[in-house]
């Protein structure tokens, strides 16, 4: 049992190690074409799409596109992402670059990827993601978002969440759990993207300029879904 044990430990870090890789990969502009995709997909299946009331009061939005979760015994996960935040004129800010990641500890098995959104009800977690990092259930609570063509059937659980989480998995993890998982701004993306020293409160404020037609398609995606 020991020696199973020990194998078991050894082999953890081989399969932490497609997430490291993958998301090493994925360089920024190919990651907004990715969370473009997942917004579209998403929104177009009306019966489990995102409420679009729910999108429309929305204080920012998130999408992480193919976050991978892996483990054995110890697991972990990684994806990395954008997010917008509406500003006070009701439109939607340029993106700021994001990582999301966490762990948990029990008895599993498996890799999956999954694609996430997560819509924050709240300022406090917006002004969280401005200063830098934020982390899921810890500076607010998150659950699982209502589907289908209005937020109506929300439980009272539900509403008092500040965070709804939307996952669309594949592979071996049935859903995603988030809570402890920290969402921090990529400051290297953002960098390649919009220069050197751009802060996230200068994206959010709209003081960047010549935004590439990738990141550009992700902020007029969500101004589409939140038309009223």
């Amino acid at each position: 049992m020991f020696k199973a044990l020990r194998r078991c430990l050894l082999l953890a870090p081989a399969l932490l190690l497609p997430a490291t890789v993958v998301q090493a990969e994925d360089p920024p502009l190919a990651r907004a074409q990715n969370a473009v995709r997942v917004l579209r997909e998403i929104m177009q299946a009306p019966d489990k799409a995102i409420p679009r009331d729910l999108l429309q009061n929305a204080k920012a939005i998130a999408v992480i596109p193919d976050m991978v979760k892996a483990g054995l015994i110890f697991g972990g996960r990684r994806g990395e992402g954008l997010i917008s935040v509406k500003s006070p004129d009701g439109t939607w800010s340029n993106p700021s670059f994001i990582t999301l990641t966490g762990g948990s500890v029990g008895f599993q098995a498996g890799v999956s990827s999954t694609d996430v959104v997560l819509v924050f009800r709240t300022q406090r977690g917006v002004d969280s993601i401005v200063d830098g990092k934020f982390t899921v259930g810890a500076d607010a609570a998150a659950a699982a978002g209502p589907v289908g063509r209005t937020a109506t059937a929300a439980t009272d659980a539900q509403m008092k969440a500040e965070i709804y989480s939307y996952s669309r998995s594949r592979g071996l993890f049935a859903g995603v759990a988030l809570d402890g998982s920290a969402l921090r701004i990529d400051y290297d993306a953002n960098a390649a993207v919009y220069g050197a020293g751009i802060t996230p409160r200068r994206i959010f404020e709209g003081g960047v300029s010549n935004v590439p037609g990738a990141v550009v398609d992700f902020r007029d995606q969500l101004e589409e879904y939140t038309a009223r």
